[in-house]
């Protein structure tokens, strides 16, 4: 029905950047926030950034000043460019939509499978 793409991760060294893509695809007519999730190995699942369809952004106290989260509404695509990366940044990084409407009807929220990121010292 509706799938989320993750891109752009991989290993960069301590103090690089890297920008990473969620693509949603599917039978969309809206999307009310796009955000961004991470997770490292041992731990939970946490937010890192989002922007809702009136781009109002949110941030994760660890990111603000080297994440920036954007977003194309007509391509239902979502950004997160993270820059000043640290080695606390390693983790599987997840999209996250929510408040989709489809063609279907209803609001869902949907999943992507992740983008690892490895940032070594």
């Amino acid at each position: 029905q509706v799938q989320l793409v993750e891109s752009g991760g991989g290993l960069v060294q301590a103090g690089g950047s890297l920008r990473l893509s969620c693509a949603a695809s599917g039978s969309i007519l809206s999307i009310n926030t796009m955000a961004w999730y991470r997770q490292a190995p041992g731990k939970q699942r946490e937010f890192v950034a989002s922007m809702t369809s009136s781009l109002t952004t949110k941030y994760a106290d660890s990111v603000k000043g080297r994440f920036t989260v954007s977003r194309d509404t007509g391509k239902n695509t979502a950004y997160l460019q993270m820059n000043s990366l640290k080695p606390e940044d390693t983790a599987v990084y997840l999209c996250n939509a929510a408040g989709v409407r489809t063609r279907y009807g209803g609001r869902s929220d949907f999943w992507g499978q992740g983008t690892q990121v490895v940032v070594s010292s």
